[in-house]
This record gives C-alpha cells, structure tokens and sequence, in this order.
C-alpha cells in the first residue's frame, strides 16, 4: 500500500480532516495538496427556529430528511427552544423518508423507522421511493444540509406537494482564489486527483469553471488526466449530473476508505 499512490499528487477539496487525508496520502507515497472547494458550514439558528416552529405548528403529510447530521441539529435546537417532545410526537405522525444509512440510523436512535427511504444512497433512489405517494395538495418537508436540491424540489412540484424547506446548515464559498488556484491546476494537469468529500465542493468548483467560461476544459481534463474522487454515492450524483464519468468511489462512505480506494485504482492501472 505504501507504494501506491507514489508520484502521484492529490488535491483535497474538502476541509474538514484533510491533514488526516493528507497523512494517508503520504503514507501510501503520494503528495496531498489542500485545495478547499468550500468554506466554513455554520449553524443558521434563526431560520432553523423559524422552520421549527412551522413544522410543528403545521404538521406535514409527508417529511424527507437527507441527512442525519441536519436531523440531529433539528433535535437539538428543539431540545434549547424546549419543544423536543412535541418535535418528536408530531415527527412521528407523519410519513417518513430518508435517504442514506446516517439519516436511517439517526432516526433508529429516536425509536423511528423510515417508511420511505432510498434503495442506492441517491435523491433518484429516494425518488423512486416516493412515487407510490399520492402527494396532490399535501404539505411535505424536506430537510436540507445547505444544499439545494432542484431535483427532488422539481420532482415534489410536479407531483403537486406543497414543499417547504428546513436547511440546518448552509455551506459558504472557500477563500477567494481557492477556486481559481484548483481549476487552474485541473486545467493544466497539474494535479492527478481530486478528491470530493460533498457535493457542494464540486457545485462550487463547476459553477465557478461555468461563470469562467471553462467548464468543458475541466470536464474534459476529468476524463483524460485527471481523476475524480468521491466520497459517496450524494458526491458522486453531483458529479454525475455535471458530466464527469470516471469517478472512483469506495464501497463504504469514509474518508480513508476514499484514499484508499484511490490507491487501489492507481496501482491497477499504472
């Protein structure tokens, strides 16, 4: 495994435990660069109460939770506003979705079983779930992690559900020229991977490869020199749907299990 990665450079777009990646990465003989695609996630309070209190005070028909971090910042601002129980009763009289395992577990620790969750770890997944739902007319929340999702919102609209939105979190743009620096090395080749830890990371970088005008010269560089590593199936489904194709992607969605991976590819086909 030491050997695997050696000559070969890795740019980290996530911030959050890159120095334990970058060990990894040294460790298996490559280089690791920090490259973070996106800033600081922070806590929205105010909109998370407002979102609360309407949740509760208007219980929906249906509720789509995509992340079990954002169900357990729900429950603790709910716990602080002294409303836990209520959240709980009136989560339970309701459908519930939810994709991925996290989501799924944060639910079993509340005494909570989905009836609706996703067969493959993706919003299309979770869609093919929901199709059985006769949703005309009917109030549904989905629950955010600071990331938009047009598809499952166009999808509700189209189905008729009056949709509101209770984003937890909100992820911000990294420091000016992080963008720019990493783009520019994609480009160029400069670099051998990337590796993608959420899907706002590659939403961030694309969208700022479009505003430059240079979104197919990255696309492109993703499918003749340089590689993209996600994380997991949400990450990967972002890439997806901006056009890259080669995407290495770990059985378990973890960090190291990402890098690992990564040196696995390498080594089988240098």
């Amino acid at each position: 495994m030491a050997e695997q990665l050696k000559g070969f450079t890795v740019a980290l777009a996530g911030p959050r435990k890159s120095e334990e990646m970058a060990k990894l990465v040294q460790n298996m003989g490559g280089t690791a660069l920090c490259r973070p695609a996106q800033g600081t996630v922070f806590l929205d309070d105010e909109a998370l109460e407002e979102g609360l209190n309407s949740w509760i005070s208007d219980p929906p028909y249906l509720v789509i939770l995509t992340t079990g971090m954002g169900l357990d910042a729900l429950f603790q601002t709910a716990e602080r506003l002294n409303i836990a129980e209520r959240f709980l009763e009136v989560l339970s009289g309701s459908i519930i979705a939810a994709r991925g395992y996290k989501t799924v577990n944060a639910l079993k620790k509340r005494g909570l079983t989905p009836e609706v969750r996703d067969d493959d770890g993706s919003t299309t997944g979770l869609i093919r779930g929901l199709q059985s739902l006769d949703l005309q007319g009917k109030e549904v929340v989905l629950q955010l992690h600071g990331d938009p999702a047009p598809r499952m919102l166009e999808w509700l609209q189209e189905a008729g559900a009056n949709t509101r939105q209770v984003l937890p979190y909100r992820h911000t743009l990294p420091e000016p020229g992080e963008l720019e620096r990493l783009l520019t090395e994609i480009i160029e080749g400069k670099i051998d991977a990337v590796a993608f830890t959420s899907a706002p990371q590659f939403r961030f970088l694309s969208q700022f490869a479009r505003e430059q005008g240079k979104l197919e010269e990255m696309l492109k560089s993703f499918e003749d020199k340089v590689l993209a590593v996600s994380v997991g199936r949400i990450t990967s489904e972002a890439l997806k749907e901006e056009g890259v194709q080669r995407i290495i992607m770990p059985e378990h969605e973890r960090m190291g299990s990402m890098i690992v991976e990564l040196g696995k590819y390498v080594g089988a086909n240098r």
